[in-house]
């Protein structure tokens, strides 16, 4: 049951905030005449060396003292003697530890923001290296239209300022002091919990001392945050395994990312974009549990809480190890772009041009449409491009459509010219892909 019942060997990992949560209580509770200030004193100081031992390495860990709390207070104990005992005054482990949690995730998020800043970075700075580069745009993973290799990296740009939006949401509602509120009550002595909070760089106080002790909205918030952060990822990761193979041929990851096979020496396995895709499973895990640990929990506190630290601590780790390795992955690959540009070259991605050429000239664009997939299997029949059909297949495809094909409609069907046609707002037209890069950087680097 000791064995059972400990936590130790996760919320271990709570100290700093374990320790600054209580330096900050000692200092309120003398501030507000509750203890005397030489104990708290006493307290802060004691404290800073509980934590210098942890950081130190020199703490003895031990399941018999079950969480951090104990351990640090029991430690605490031994240096400064009975003002230890002052310390839990007007406070439970409930509230302390909701306290604690909500402190390492507004830290964790803002380490995170970071990794995402340098990761977007990467897809800038790459997709700045091929402003000018064309490939296949996909749906259902079949070649549709061409587009810029810039603007489908900036696609994951858009991806994770969403992320980072939701992430500093997220840290908003997590910054909210639940210290004061107890065991469940709240407590009787005369607590500031505002010095408190500001003191420890948190927005707000709590409400309802029920809800301060169980809520763990934060949490599962937060870990909604990083499951959808490793879902772009994976998606992301997914391409690149694709695009590093054979059959596509776009790409090529440095050694730094890449495997050998054990039996096969001509293989390059992309190992380091798998585990990326890999790992959204248990992040997403993670949040399934946390949320299956609080559907049925009655108020207020109950053990099974207990559960929710290593679920948010992995996925923690996990989305930022991540984040770290995809944005030098990225800044390394090397991109084929004349593969790219033969893959344009073929599968007919140039259709939709030759509707929109009809449709521009007042053809509705249904039987436009038509023409367009009558030229396609007329093309597959000849086995050429579309810009390869005669000026007189053309007349033949558009008769009684009161439309002269000319020259213009061959120049319609260049790639390039495909790509520049498409001006719409947020759309893949190499003036629109500049200006986004331009915006991305002034986002990025702002300091110039």
């Amino acid at each position: 049951m000791e064995r059972f019942n400990a936590s130790i060997s996760v919320d271990q990992r709570l100290c700093l905030q374990d320790i600054r949560g209580s330096q900050a209580h000692a200092a309120m509770l003398a501030r507000q005449g509750v203890i005397p200030a030489a104990d708290a004193e006493a307290i802060i100081k004691g404290l800073e060396q509980v934590l210098s031992e942890i950081q130190a390495g020199e703490m003895a860990w031990t399941d018999s003292l079950e969480d951090i709390h104990t351990h640090v207070e029991a430690r605490l104990k031994e240096l400064i003697g009975e003002p230890a005992g002052r310390l839990h005054t007007g406070r439970s482990r409930n509230d302390q530890v909701a306290t604690d949690l909500r402190l390492w995730v507004m830290q964790a998020g803002r380490e995170l923001d970071t990794a995402l800043r340098d990761y977007q970075r990467s897809l800038v700075g790459l997709a700045q290296d091929h402003a000018e580069t064309i490939m296949p745009g996909y749906t259902h993973l079949q070649r549709a239209q061409p587009v810029l290799l810039a603007h489908h990296l900036l696609a994951y740009v858009e991806m994770a300022w969403r992320d980072r939006a939701r992430l500093a949401d997220c840290l908003g509602r997590a910054a909210v002091l639940p210290l004061g509120a107890a065991a469940l009550a709240g407590t009787s002595f005369d607590l500031d919990p505002a010095s408190v909070a500001q003191d420890l760089g948190f927005q707000g106080v709590f409400a309802n001392s029920l809800d301060a002790v169980s809520d763990r909205d934060f949490a599962l918030e937060f870990l909604f945050v990083l499951s959808l952060i490793q879902v772009h990822l994976s998606r992301l990761a997914e391409e690149l395994v694709l695009w590093s193979s054979q059959e596509f041929g776009f790409i090529t990851l440095s050694d730094a990312f890449a495997t050998g096979s054990s039996i096969m020496p001509q293989k390059k396995n992309p190992d380091a974009a798998e585990l990326v895709r890999g790992k959204s499973g248990r992040v997403v895990g993670g949040l399934v549990g946390l949320l299956v640990v609080l559907k049925a929990l009655p108020l207020a506190y109950n053990k099974d809480l207990q559960e929710d630290k290593e679920p948010v601590f992995d996925a923690f780790d996990t989305v930022l190890d991540s984040l770290l390795v995809m944005a030098p992955m990225l800044a390394s690959l090397h991109v084929d772009q004349a593969r790219m540009g033969r893959a344009v070259e073929e599968g007919f991605l140039n259709a939709t041009e030759l509707a929109d050429f009809l449709a521009a000239r007042g053809v509705p664009f249904r039987q436009a449409h038509e023409v367009a997939g009558q030229a396609v299997r007329l093309a597959e029949e000849r086995a050429c491009a579309l810009q390869d059909l005669s000026d007189e297949d053309y007349a033949a495809l558009c008769q009684g459509l009161e439309v002269e094909p000319g020259p213009e409609l061959k120049q319609a069907l260049e790639p390039r010219r495909a790509v520049d046609r498409r001006t719409s707002p947020g759309g893949t037209a190499r003036p629109n892909v500049k200006k986004a890069l331009k915006e991305a950087r002034k986002r990025l680097w702002p300091e110039g």
